[in-house]
């Protein structure tokens, strides 16, 4: 079905309206080469809004800052009408102990930088950015409250965190009346989906609304690779992740599986008369855990094709060639739970359905 910007949609068990794919602003305030102008950075975020996009992620990491602050004069007159999601987690001080990680006094005081580089009064979504392995729980999810009770920040995200920590922390914010977790950012694509094993169902359970990043891949699934990237080539020293390309590679985004996936995007693509991006982008959509993927546009004109990601209305048989290559292997416990033709050890062959 074709969607608008504006088919608000519920965020988790809030009742918090967001549009179905956010704008995401981890270009803004980097490097030329790396970012987007500040220019273009204007026009993204007035298209974005003119065509009632309301839902934009920064994080106070991204540019060190900078992101934040190109943000701040473009929100400026339509604030209340926006939902303004940053986070807090990676070091703004290098050297200081405690201007990094998950803890109360970092999460207090990147708050406070945040609302000043932001130029406003409250953070709609503050997210945890990455876990520490080090923090307690229920210090994390105290702050949030007080900061919640405060009126700093309204509602709580978590992101890139381990799933049985996640459902840990949302019982015990359930059973202390604490503010809940509404939102999770994970890494979400046709050529990442692992994620569909653990968080998916978690997040639908413990209700938080799933938001992609790198739903492309990377840039992986735009078609603009080939096997040429493949080849080790003179003077790429892997180790020095000065591209986007080097990144992929060492992250493993970029694979010979990895471009079969694209491929096959390709050819979808071309069916529809759509870019392949376009297409990425809608698959994800096509989950009921998501929420809202992020658009990570560096310029104008990706910005404004990958929108019209909400148009894609995909055919059963394609959406079937899609999850075929794509498909992950399936883990313990999954492969021992009864389902399908073996339900009969489980439940002796009596048709009990699912609640969903």
């Amino acid at each position: 079905m074709s969607r608008q910007l504006d088919d608000y949609r519920l965020l988790g068990r809030s009742g918090l309206r967001v549009s179905p794919l956010s704008l995401g602003a981890m270009t803004f305030g980097m490097p030329a080469e790396w970012g987007s102008s500040d220019a273009e950075a204007a026009r993204m975020v007035d298209h974005y809004v003119d065509r009632g996009g309301n839902f934009i992620d920064t994080a106070n990491f991204y540019g060190t800052g900078g992101s934040e602050k190109v943000l701040a004069p473009l929100i400026k007159g339509r604030r209340s009408r926006l939902v303004v999601a940053t986070k807090y987690s990676l070091t703004m001080c290098p050297g200081d102990p405690n201007a990094s990680g998950n803890q109360r006094k970092n999460m207090v005081q990147a708050v406070e930088d945040s609302l000043r580089r932001l130029g406003t009064d409250y953070i709609d979504l503050l997210y945890l950015h990455i876990w520490d392995g080090r923090t307690p729980v229920e210090e994390i999810l105290r702050a949030f409250d007080d900061l919640v009770r405060a009126g700093k920040i309204v509602h709580a995200g978590i992101s890139d965190t381990p799933a049985w920590q996640i459902s840990r922390m949302q019982a015990i914010a359930d059973l202390r009346g604490w503010a809940p977790l509404v939102a999770l950012q994970i890494p979400y694509s046709l050529v990442e989906r692992t994620v569909e094993r653990e968080f998916m169902p978690m997040a639908v359970e413990m209700g938080l609304g799933v938001l992609p990043w790198s739903p492309l891949g990377g840039g992986v699934l735009t078609g603009k690779y080939s096997r040429e990237d493949l080849k080790p080539q003179s003077g790429m020293a892997m180790h020095d992740l000065d591209s986007r390309k080097k990144i992929n590679l060492a992250t493993g985004r970029l694979s010979e599986r990895a471009l079969d996936i694209a491929d096959a995007v390709a050819a979808v693509a071309a069916e529809m008369e759509r870019s392949p991006a376009q297409v990425a982008l809608a698959w994800t959509l096509l989950n009921p855990a998501v929420t809202s993927p992020i658009i990570g546009a560096r310029t104008f004109a990706q910005l404004e094709a990958n929108l019209a990601a909400l148009e894609v209305v995909f055919s059963d048989e394609q959406i079937r060639r899609l999850a075929a290559v794509s498909a992950i292997e399936t883990t313990f416990p999954h492969n021992m739970i009864p389902s399908g033709h073996n339900t009969g050890m489980m439940f002796g062959d009596v048709k009990v359905e699912t609640r969903r």
